[in-house]
């Protein structure tokens, strides 16, 4: 698991390095959020989406922040015992946390911000 972890990690800043080189460090940052989504495991009351985290970046550093979400993601198990991370897209994984007791089914998606109103002139508008 760990080297497809680290191989997938090495994919993305060989992804970044190329783009610097070719002259593509120009372009505007995005805001990016990483969302949890409980599906399994879970009760109706506890399917809440939760942001994990939301930051300025490109498309690379942004599914680099998701990897590592899913890589360290733990619900509200006190240990993981096992992790399975399936990949849906480059922007979509679907996790499986196994503790001692519980298995946990949780869904991480990366999203682009479009559109803002509080923007005046937003860059984002779809």
């Amino acid at each position: 698991m760990s080297g497809d972890y680290e191989g997938a990690r090495a994919t993305l800043a060989r992804c970044a390095s190329q783009e610097a080189v070719q002259g593509r460090t120009d372009r505007s940052l995005s805001r990016w959020i990483v969302l949890a989504i409980p599906v399994d495991g879970v009760g109706e009351t506890d399917r809440d989406a939760r942001t994990l985290a939301e930051f300025d970046g490109s498309a690379v550093e942004a599914e680099s922040a998701l990897l590592e979400a899913a890589n360290t993601y733990e619900h509200r198990l006190w240990t993981v015992m096992r992790r399975e991370i399936f990949k849906c897209s480059s922007r979509s994984y679907f996790l499986r946390i196994h503790g001692r007791m519980d298995t946990y089914g949780i869904v991480l998606q990366l999203a682009e911000l479009v559109h803002d109103t509080a923007e005046s002139t937003s860059k984002y508008s779809a």
